[in-house]
């Protein structure tokens, strides 16, 4: 807005129009993979995308495509059809390929790689190659401070302890400031009591740096933790993409369900978009009549009540009708108990979690309730 005149003339205003920068493109794209290795799919028609800063947990079970996925795009493996995009220049698809060392894409790996006839700073300095002999030392320095080794720079690996060498795998693959770091299940060699502050210490350093992060694990904690979108993968597909809440809440089947957390399966069938069940009855929107469906909903959505005079609590709106459950076993986890019921109605286990310590012994009676909105319908 410009303002024309004096503070005695009034004023007249002059909007000029706003310059929109054009959108960048993402850091890393991916666009629809494929690999088969003896006639078997292992990749197929993956996509993402990830711009810089953002971390992507690509989180699936064993054997279902992710470290393939990861060394198409770091140039170890070749795909047999898709593209691969790096700010908005391709990288690689079936005919061009840039060679992996000019990608600018970093490497970690769960066993580190060190090399142990290499002092800590001359790993760290392995992937410099640009910068005079005083740079390559000052950047060495820089990320050695900065992961707190500075004390180890002219130790060698096996001197190290495993978190100290995974710190030292960090910073080499930061020093040349690549654009995209890849990491597959570096932090499945440590022990729990160092895996969380390592974990909290790389993700600040490759925040930092606006590095995007594509990051390969089977464990949904670990990707809970560090990402800032989950690519739920399964049989070479992504099968659910979406920030961290957004995949727990809204599971897109049973099995996402299942690979977050232990689960509780009631079988119905839709009679008007309702499902009738011990627990009474659960909307099912959109399901035809005489659909078998399955009830899913975790341990933790179970609420617990004693049997203190036959008739067990009261139903709520919001929870349903009870059902009767006899303890088959309790067990106390550190931070919650989980029980498991064998229900009157029809013989199945059950679990339920409670926080704290909660034994319940063996052939107590008590009465189960199921929380509506914490439930997921899908077709058996």
């Amino acid at each position: 807005m410009i303002f024309i005149g004096n503070a005695s003339e009034a004023h007249l205003s002059v909007t000029l129009p706003q310059t929109k920068r054009p959108p960048q493109p993402p850091r890393l794209e991916i666009k629809n993979l494929k690999c088969s290795f003896d006639g078997r799919q292992v990749v197929d028609d993956v996509s993402l995308t990830i711009s810089a800063g953002q971390v992507t947990c690509l989180l699936g079970p064993s054997g279902c495509g992710k470290s393939t996925t990861l060394r198409i795009i770091a140039g170890v493996e070749m795909q047999d059809s898709g593209e691969i995009w790096v700010d908005g220049k391709l990288v690689c698809d079936t005919i061009f390929r840039v060679p992996p060392e000019r990608r600018e894409i970093g490497l970690m790996f769960q066993d580190f790689a060190l090399f142990p006839h290499l002092s800590v700073a001359d790993n760290v300095a392995f992937g410099l190659r640009k910068g005079t002999r005083a740079e390559k030392r000052a950047r060495v320095e820089a990320l050695l401070e900065r992961v707190d080794l500075m004390r180890h720079i002219d130790g060698y690996p096996h001197q190290l302890s495993g978190g100290e060498q995974q710190r030292v795998a960090l910073a080499r693959a930061l020093a040349p400031r690549p654009r995209i770091m890849l990491m597959d299940e570096p932090f499945s060699g440590l022990d729990n009591r160092l895996r969380d502050g390592i974990r909290d210490e790389t993700l600040s350093l490759l925040k930092d740096e606006d590095t995007a992060v594509l990051l390969v694990t089977h464990e949904p904690e670990e990707a809970m933790r560090m990402a800032d979108e989950i690519a739920l993968m399964r049989d070479g597909q992504i099968v659910q993409r979406g920030a961290p809440y957004n995949v727990y809440t809204r599971p897109a089947d049973r099995a996402a369900v299942a690979f977050f957390s232990d689960i509780n399966v009631l079988q119905s069938e839709v009679n008007g978009a309702l499902a009738q069940t011990a627990f009474g009855q659960f909307l099912a929107p959109g399901f035809p009549d005489g659909t078998k469906v399955d009830i899913v909903f975790r341990p933790q959505h179970v609420k617990l009540d004693f049997d203190r005079n036959g008739s067990g609590p009261l139903p709520t709106p919001s929870d349903g009708v009870a059902a009767r459950g006899v303890v088959e076993r309790a067990r106390f986890l550190g931070h919650e108990s989980l029980v498991e019921f064998r229900m009157d109605h029809d013989g199945s286990l059950l679990k339920a979690t409670v926080p704290n310590v909660f034994l319940p012994e063996k052939g107590r009676v008590m009465w189960l309730t199921v929380r509506r909105n914490r439930c997921f319908v899908f077709p058996t």
